[in-house]
């Protein structure tokens, strides 16, 4: 079993595949100190001021020199990121694209022609006032109807907005909630408000746009005795309905996948990342689309993604996408390369670079086919970018607001986090599957073992086809389903 990788020939670092001992042989050098699992050192001299090496690309600069056999971490070496930049278009044109095995998947098909991979009841507040009654309800229809057929269960998602909001915050909000209630993943929807919110009902049901009337209930807590009784008849009516969809076979194609990390280590950019990455490219070939999104785990590897761009349109949208994030940072006067977390640096990650480099791994080697921003939903087939930020609850639910079925979510330091829609984590080191069986759904660990990037992603595309049939997700099994939607303005 190989101790350490080099990534690239151009690296000046090497990788520890497992915890190494000072006087131990690494990728010809002779160690000079421990070197943890996932963590870097260097393969020649280093002089103070010089570029760092990683993946083919500068992940930072030396601040003192490194020694051969040296730990190359935060106390060595620091980020080479600042503000905004001016960037060129330098197309690069992807390898032909060669069509994977065709996969039928069964999915259910809804009035309008989308497909969801699951047949759910949701209930789902206006305003963060109603989360108590939203659960109870939930509770109450969930409790009569124990041996209920036909639907994968009846769930309702917390938030604490709604009210109190002004400008784009308030939008954003009734944006995305709305994105939820139309979600395919839906066989039916309860929306519970208040009555005198700022997220009035009048006004949030001209924001759903074309919606399934037959599927869509609507109740004001406020205007009723009862809310929790009417609550569970109005499910009913939802149910009555729901529980007579049938699934039907499909290509894979059919698919929109997100594509996430979270609790990264120095092995993500070496096993889960660039395993997601191929099947993102799998997925794509035969006519799927995935979404790429965390932009500020981009920067330091945003020019790749710009290259990849279909055309000018997509690289001026992508250039967009990053400045805008990096304004954001800057209006609020914090440092763009604030990251990554101190869970990432434990694991080996160093600076912002190192990890966005390891990150855009899940993308594969596809190009570009559109960018979205707040409240855009998906139009085009292939590989997508998403505006959001790396907090993994926003960020999975901004995935599933734009459309998304299922979320690929990737992690070293592992995490029991699941979102409205189902996750499958993938760990990216073997003893994190062994530890937490209760987080993790797929091992990607043993790539740092030997075992091939081919076999690991057969497994991943029968375990997706196998989620997307109706076996559930660790996080569904545990009932770890959260939404956070994403805030950046006043409260009032």
């Amino acid at each position: 079993m190989k101790k350490s990788i080099v990534i690239s020939p151009a690296d000046s670092v090497g990788v520890a595949l497992m915890p190494l001992k000072a006087g131990e042989q690494a990728e010809n050098v002779t160690l000079i100190e421990d070197i943890d699992r996932g963590h870097k050192f260097a393969l020649k001299n280093i002089k103070a001021g010089d570029k760092v090496i990683k993946y083919g690309e500068v992940i930072g600069r030396a601040v003192k020199d490194i020694k051969p056999g040296e730990h190359v971490h935060t106390h060595n070496m620091k980020t080479c990121l600042s503000g905004t930049l001016e960037y060129s278009f330098d197309k690069k044109e992807a390898a032909p694209v060669v069509p994977g095995k065709n996969v039928k998947v069964n999915v259910f098909e809804r009035k309008n022609g989308e497909v969801g991979i699951r047949n759910e009841l949701w209930v789902i507040p206006t305003v963060g006032c109603v989360n108590s009654q939203a659960r109870a309800i939930v509770a109450a229809f969930n409790k009569k109807h124990a041996d209920a057929q036909g639907i994968d269960g009846c769930f309702t998602f917390s938030h604490p907005y709604g009210c109190s909001q002004i400008g784009e915050d308030h939008e954003r909000t009734k944006l995305l909630l709305a994105r939820m209630c139309r979600h395919p993943n839906c066989g039916g929807v309860l929306v519970l408000g208040l009555g005198c919110e700022n997220n009035r009902m009048d006004v949030f049901k001209e924001s759903l746009g074309d919606y399934d009337k037959e599927r869509t209930r609507f109740l004001v807590a406020q205007e009723v005795e009862d809310e929790i009784a009417e609550g569970v008849r109005l499910l009913e009516e939802l149910y009555d309905s729901a529980k007579n969809d049938k699934r039907v076979e499909k290509d894979i194609s059919c698919l929109k996948v997100g594509l996430k990390c979270g609790g990264s280590d120095g092995l993500s950019g070496i096993t889960a990342n660039p395993l997601v990455g191929r099947f993102s490219d799998y997925i794509v070939s035969v006519g799927g689309t995935t979404v790429l999104t965390e932009v500020p785990e981009m920067f330091g590897a945003e020019q790749l993604l710009m290259n990849r761009a279909r055309n000018e349109e997509v690289f001026d949208k992508t250039v967009k996408l990053i400045n805008n994030f990096k304004e954001y940072y800057q209006k609020h006067d914090q440092p763009v390369y604030e990251n990554p977390s101190p869970g990432n640096k434990a694991g080996g990650i160093t600076t912002l670079e190192d990890k966005s480099l390891g990150c855009t791994q899940k993308s594969g080697n596809g190009e570009v086919c559109d960018v979205l921003f707040d409240g855009d939903v998906l139009k085009a087939q292939g590989l997508n970018l998403l505006n959001g930020p790396g907090n993994d609850m926003v960020a999975v639910t901004n995935l599933a607001c734009a459309g998304c079925h299922l979320v690929l979510f990737t992690t070293g330091r592992g995490t029991p986090f699941g979102g409205f829609v189902p996750t499958i984590k993938i760990s990216t080191n073997s003893e994190l599957a062994a530890k937490k069986a209760n987080w993790i759904d797929f091992n990607a660990g043993d790539i740092a073992e030997g075992e091939s990037f081919d076999n690991k992603l057969n497994e991943l595309i029968d375990l997706v086809k196998e989620t997307v049939n109706g076996r559930q997700t660790v996080n569904e099994r545990y009932d770890s389903r959260d939404i956070a939607l994403f805030k950046t303005g006043v409260t009032l």
